[in-house]
């Protein structure tokens, strides 16, 4: 799943770089690698170690040309913070995690741009950054419902064990 995941970054890289239209947009769309980060921190931290996730964040943010390591490194604490929180999470409602989801996204976005605004002379256009994050808090249902699905990324049950015969 491990490498899945790392397959599932790249594609996603890919298809965001593909040049399909040379104007500027005038919306941004979701962040999928994030949503699929948090979704699977979530359900099954083991199968997005902390390492793993950074490198590929960081990997994002060389690609995308964004400050190298700032959104990395908050989307490592913020999926680490859903991973210890992820016990109390399995008995918890779908819309409850969604809502999880979208402060948690909220708040590392709010300290991106505040970060950004800081030290960046041009930090972006704040509304895309907004339509950006609420496209990923809308589209976090279907990343959960492709990742049950089709890639079988369930919650772990309470007594279910990792391959080492320790309990997740």
């Amino acid at each position: 799943m491990r490498l899945l995941f790392v397959f599932l970054a790249l594609i996603i890289q890919f298809f965001h770089l593909l040049p399909l239209n040379p104007a500027p947009s005038q919306w941004a769309g979701p962040d999928v690698l994030v949503a699929i980060i948090f979704a699977w921190s979530v359900r099954r931290p083991d199968y997005v170690p902390m390492l793993l996730v950074a490198l590929v964040m960081l990997m994002a943010d060389m690609m995308l040309q964004r400050p190298p390591g700032l959104w990395a490194v908050l989307v490592v604490c913020a999926a680490e913070w859903l991973k210890s929180r992820e016990r109390r999470q399995r008995e918890s409602t779908f819309v409850l995690e969604w809502l999880t989801f979208a402060s948690t996204l909220v708040v590392i976005t709010m300290i991106y741009r505040a970060v950004t605004m800081l030290l960046m002379p041009s930090p972006g256009v704040l509304g895309l950054s907004l339509v950006q994050l609420l496209m990923t808090i809308a589209i976090y249902p279907v990343v959960v419902a492709v990742s049950y699905a089709l890639l079988g990324v369930r919650r772990a049950a309470p007594g279910d064990v990792d391959r080492f015969g320790k309990p997740i």
